[in-house]
């Protein structure tokens, strides 16, 4: 007679329970050491909870632009307006892009609303004005440094300063500095107007233009300007906003910028061409070089200022046959010169990216911004307001959560503590997940997110019942419990696939579709529909596993949740088998086990 066949024995995480239990410990033990190394015990808050103004620009379409909103020049926006916010001296301000044609800029609390919304979507200014001096961002006893000497092939171009440039050797003395400081700022009044003659005087007494320093009176203001050069600190971010602020066009000013990835300061002088001058730019590469290059084409007046200048420079020594091309206060580019560029049209090369190419080239042909914006919603919200908001999302949470666990105790008894387990499980993975992301992907908890933490708690302890009721369902058919478990778990794992699925499905295309808000909801039902499978694959299913092997769930005591009774369960199905001799005519009938499989 053949030997009967035996069950096969659980692999994985049925047969070894301790194995995922084990990795979803060392995950939790993970994340919480992270978020303590980096500092990040809180997730970050948006504005509408802790207070301060949202601002959401739409891109507009120009005429005869019509592929003019795309992701680099929504980029390039999001870079110089951030700019701007940060020359307001804000602090953890935040400007993203979300969608294909908005911009959001959430302001944090003690900030000038108007101020704000004046800097944020408006037209830059945008200046070439000449180098006087430059040295290196940190302060120290100023003294010019020489970027990359230029070279001209075929067509004028200016050689810019891609990169930052190994230090030299200062060019002139602080006493030379100061000379070429003090002929700057007499400049403006050797071209001033002649003064009115004695029978013009009453006519003009009223138009006649404020008298020219004396030569004192320069000397004292080159030796201020000089003072303020040395003390600046670029490195430091207060100084750099601060640097230049409220200075007129036509003075001379310090300004800070990057070559590379350090910083530098200069000494310039007043514009020369403007922002407006400049009728296109764009960045492309050189055929003859394979290099990337940024084309210039100015306005027919601003060729005529722009010859003007390259032409006096080109005469000078490094570091002053450059001129710096300024945005907002920084100094994005220092191309020198070395012959007089005319025709209207220049070039700017040396040793740019194509990345670096575009921007200068987007920076240049816009003025500033690269597309006009108009403002879609302006939200201002309180520290109190936002205080009051989050307190009560908390209470809301926790009510909900509340009527979960009263659920599942009334009608799972024991296996409430499974569940109750795994929603804490659940909730500190999520928790320290969004404290890390804070600083990870500039992730901040608004009210939305909020309420889909909220559904989020539904969706998982849905998980949970879809389990249980898998498990009664194998009782009720009169198996016992460890082989319940074993059985139920495939069916349900299927079910809660496909029901977290459409959740995740769900989540995903909110996030795509919707702008602002509505994506911190979105975003975070995602994370916690992912966390749910976790979970349930790695805590739930191993931690019901390890239970099944107790007394107390296995004996079917009435407060487990599992009491065979209380289910309603079948009489365990017995087969007979027949005894004694073939010949005989008596035979015994004996039972057999409770059917376990």
């Amino acid at each position: 007679m053949a030997a009967p066949k035996k069950g096969r024995r659980p692999t994985g995480a049925q047969g070894r329970p301790g194995r995922a239990l084990a990795i979803i410990l060392i995950a939790m033990v993970a994340l919480t050491a992270g978020m303590f190394l980096t500092k990040q015990t809180t997730p970050r808050l948006g504005i509408d909870l802790a207070g301060g103004t949202s601002i959401t620009l739409k891109a507009k379409s120009e005429p005869g632009k019509p592929d003019a909103i795309n992701e680099t020049n929504m980029n390039t926006a999001v870079g110089i307006i951030e700019r701007r916010v940060n020359g307001l001296g804000v602090s953890e301000a935040e400007v993203q892009t979300q969608g294909r044609d908005h911009i959001i800029v959430n302001i944090p609390k003690g900030t000038n609303e108007k101020q704000a919304r004046e800097q944020v979507g408006t037209t830059a200014q945008l200046y070439f004005r000449p180098v006087l001096a430059f040295a290196d961002g940190a302060p120290a006893a100023p003294a010019a440094t020489p970027s990359p000497s230029a070279s001209t092939s075929g067509a004028p171009k200016a050689e810019g300063s891609g990169k930052p440039s190994a230090p030299a050797s200062p060019s002139s003395s602080a006493t030379s500095q100061g000379r070429v400081l003090s002929e700057a700022l007499k400049a403006p009044a050797a071209t001033a107007s002649p003064s009115p003659s004695a029978s013009e005087s009453k006519k003009a007494d009223d138009k006649a233009p404020a008298p020219s320093p004396t030569p004192s009176g320069v000397e004292a203001a080159a030796a201020e300007l000089q003072a303020k050069f040395a003390a600046l600190d670029c490195t430091n971010e207060a100084q750099r906003a601060a640097a230049g602020k409220g200075v007129k066009p036509e003075d001379a000013t310090v300004a800070c910028g990057k070559r590379g990835d350090a910083w530098g300061k200069w000494i310039l002088g007043p514009v020369g061409v403007s922002g407006t001058d400049v009728k296109d730019a764009k960045g492309q590469i050189n055929p003859q070089t394979g290099q990337w290059i940024v084309t210039m084409q100015f306005t027919d007046k601003g060729a005529d200022k722009f010859a003007k200048i390259t032409g006096e420079l080109a005469t000078k020594q490094m570091p002053q046959n450059q001129f710096a091309i300024v945005l907002d206060g920084e100094v994005v580019s220092d191309p020198s010169v070395s012959q007089a560029l005319t025709g209207g049209n220049a070039e700017i090369s040396g040793g740019f990216t194509q990345q670096s190419a575009m921007d200068l080239g987007n920076m240049l042909s816009y003025g500033a911004l690269p597309l006009t914006f108009q403002e879609d919603s302006v939200t201002t919200v309180t520290a109190a307001l936002g205080g009051e908001q989050l307190k009560a999302g908390l209470i809301a949470g926790a009510i909900g959560l509340l009527l979960v666990v009263i659920y599942l105790l009334v009608y799972y008894r024991g296996l409430a503590f499974i569940a109750i387990v795994s929603l804490l499980v659940s909730a500190i993975l999520t928790y320290t997940i969004m404290a890390l992301l804070g600083k990870g992907i500039g992730f901040a908890l608004n009210l939305p997110a909020v309420c889909g933490a909220i559904v989020a708690i539904g969706i998982t302890a849905d998980s949970f019942i879809v389990y249980f009721e898998r498990i009664r369902d194998e009782i009720r058919e009169g198996r016992t419990l460890r082989p319940a478990v074993e059985r139920a778990w495939p069916r349900a794992r299927r079910t809660i696939l496909v029901s977290d699925f459409v959740s995740f499905l769900a989540a995903a295309v909110l996030f795509i579709v919707t702008v602002g808000k509505v994506q911190g909801f979105a975003f975070t039902l995602g994370l916690t529909t992912v966390l749910d499978v976790v979970v349930v694959f790695l805590f739930t299913k191993p931690i019901m596993t390890l239970m099944a092997r107790t007394k107390f769930f296995s004996s079917g005591h009435p407060w487990s949740g599992l009491d065979p009774k209380r289910l309603g369960a079948k009489p365990p199905l017995r087969r007979s088998r027949r005894t004694g001799s073939g010949t005989g005519s008596g035979s015994v009938t004996a039972p057999v086990d409770v059917k376990e499989a």
